[in-house]
């Protein structure tokens, strides 16, 4: 018999301390019921990604997005504020928004012409005299929490937005205490405002989007393995991962005697910093290069993984350099394809159930199934 949702769920012991967990068992990342609950539940739940601040830094700057299977419009108003919105018109449900960005001086549906100001309220309406007790002021666009941490744009579509985003990290407290003051003072020292943008890259993987981030969160401990040129410039055996409330930090000092010439060329300074953030971000810092990686649930055993470059210098000058960085990058993503595959097709054979973690390199992988089983319960109960 086909167990319930409710024991594929219970079937995780959330509770048993590292030396004696085990990793979620092998449905959680096969069974379309669970993808169905995280996508209400973890996605639909937390905050998400949604584009760089620079995208939206002036007046009529906009950019779309899908958080969770809703469609999202972030738009600076002509009052310099920033405001999120279901992107969705309220006459008959079209997109107003259809570009993935752009620039207008106002939101305007090219279904049937309703029109919206930048701040999301309803100002035009064609062809609709006569219409008994419609409230103009009630059918502006449903917004969307919004908050600006660093240089990046997050939603939650379950938030409640009371307003638009302002302050120092932009938007309401509590992006602020999901984040964690640690966790913002040591982003806060590592300068993200001397890094600029350079180029985004898309990566498709045959998996299901747990199985990227486990792979993510294991302590470097497939890198000896897979990442021949990484794992040289890293020096494995002082490899650290610290776990916050919802982040994990894992970092390494560099090492420069040995290391393969292509990938030590560009991966210097004293030390690599890879910091994941609940659920689907990580930031992967360098000395004079960082990455982010954004994992995008595309379904059950598909996974979308978008990465974008930052340097300290993108003039023409710094060209060759930055591209020898993102080749790097991309060979590591080649290198983690295949295995990611195989992964997925174990974790679908008769022969597997579940893992252990190793107590040594784990750490940050027991976090992270921890705080998903936290919200998947959560969404049971509900």
């Amino acid at each position: 018999m086909k167990p319930t949702l409710q024991e594929i769920i219970d079937s995780y012991d959330a509770r048993a301390p590292l030396e004696k967990a085990s990793t979620i068992p092998a449905p959680w990342y096969t069974d379309q019921r669970v993808y169905d609950l995280e996508t209400r539940n973890v996605f639909g739940r937390s905050w998400q990604l949604v584009c760089r601040a620079d995208q939206v830094s002036k007046p009529g700057q906009y950019v779309t997005s899908e958080i969770a299977g809703e469609p999202i419009v972030v738009v600076r108003g002509s009052d310099d504020r920033l405001r999120a919105f279901f992107n969705v018109c309220r006459h008959h449900a079209a997109a107003i928004m259809t570009e993935p960005d752009g620039t207008a001086h106002q939101l305007r549906c090219p279904y049937h012409g309703w029109t919206y100001s930048l701040a999301g309220e309803l100002k035009g309406t064609p062809d609709f005299a006569g219409v008994c007790d419609f409230d103009r002021a009630a059918n502006g666009l449903v917004p969307v929490e919004a908050a600006v941490w660093e240089c990046w744009v997050f939603v939650r579509v379950e938030g409640r937005a009371e307003g638009p985003v302002e302050g120092p990290i932009e938007g309401k407290a509590t992006l602020k205490s999901f984040l964690g003051l640690e966790l913002i003072d040591q982003i806060r020292a590592l300068a993200f405002e001397n890094l600029h943008w350079l180029e985004r890259r898309h990566y498709t993987f045959e998996c299901n989007w747990k199985v990227f981030v486990d792979n993510y969160l294991d302590g470097g401990y497939h890198v000896p393995h897979l990442h021949k040129g990484l794992d040289s410039v890293l020096d494995y055996s002082h490899y650290t991962i610290e776990n916050g409330d919802h982040f994990c930090l894992q970092w390494s000092p560099i090492v420069s005697e040995g290391a393969e010439q292509q990938t030590g060329a560009v991966r210097t300074g004293d030390r690599a910093l890879y910091y994941w953030l609940y659920p689907n971000f990580m930031i992967n810092w360098y000395q004079g290069a960082m990455d982010t990686n954004l994992v995008i649930p595309r379904g059950v055993d598909r996974t979308e993984v978008i990465f974008d470059f930052y340097f300290p210098d993108i003039s023409p000058a710094a060209l060759a350099r930055n591209r020898q960085s993102i080749e790097v990058g991309q060979r590591i993503q080649d290198e983690d394809v295949a295995i990611c595959m195989s992964v997925q097709r174990g974790l679908n054979s008769r022969a597997y159930t579940a893992g252990r973690l190793s107590v040594r390199r784990e750490a940050g992988e027991h976090l992270f199934h921890r705080l998903l089983y936290a919200d998947l319960k959560s969404g049971i109960r509900g």
